[in-house]
């Protein structure tokens, strides 16, 4: 009886080998020939999984956003009752790729990203990645404004002030706000620009001031 391939599993499988190239070489020096030895499979193998060289590499950008996506899932589920806005700090670090476990993983992500301001297959599928991302942030955002809303309403005076202000806030715009922060702290703190502690900084401080 003919050996069963399991298709699903060799695509990402030959995704980690794109993923493990890019990092070394850049998008440059990913071939169909080094995937394959990275990967341990032959030529034909590749070739029956991914038709051309950009189907992989739309394929592997789809992935790389799967597996942030899910990181940020499993952190929130792991703190079922923390407040909104923690869950929001939790979830933009993740995002940003700052620790260094998360290094290699930012920069094959942002090799993606150069690549895709000239490609509109690996564009569409960028955007596609970073849909569900910014409606984790929506979701959190309003959570965290209605708690600060819902605090104030009992807190006097300076209470009411803070609620107003949360009040106005508008979670949409603010996702959007955000995800671009965390994408650009990301990019400073692969260059040197920022250390990782200073991009934290940056990104707490400007949590607080969401709701200040």
């Amino acid at each position: 009886m003919p050996k069963q391939v399991d298709h699903v599993s060799r695509r990402r499988l030959i995704a980690e080998a794109v993923c493990h190239l890019a990092d070394e070489h850049g998008l440059e020096g990913v071939t169909l020939r080094d995937v394959a030895a990275r990967a341990q499979v032959s030529m034909g193998a590749v070739q029956r999984c991914f038709r051309t060289k950009e189907e992989m590499l739309v394929f592997t950008l789809g992935h790389i956003g799967e597996r942030i996506g899910e990181r940020v899932r499993a952190r929130l589920v792991r703190s079922p009752a923390q407040s909104a806005g923690t869950a929001l700090g939790h979830a933009a670090t993740e995002i940003s790729l700052l620790r260094e476990e998360h290094r290699a993983e930012a920069r094959v992500w942002l090799a993606f990203v150069a690549q895709a301001a000239v490609n509109e297959a690996l564009a569409t599928t960028l955007r596609a990645s970073y849909a569900p991302l910014q409606e984790t942030f929506t979701r959190l955002i309003a959570e965290a404004a209605d708690a600060e809303a819902g605090s104030g309403s009992d807190a006097g005076a300076d209470g009411d002030a803070g609620a107003d202000r949360a009040a106005l806030v508008d979670p949409r715009r603010e996702a959007r706000t955000l995800l671009a922060l965390v994408d650009g702290l990301t990019t400073h703190v692969l260059i040197g620009h920022l250390t990782p502690p200073e991009a934290q900084d940056v990104l707490h401080a400007h949590l607080a001031r969401l709701w200040a």
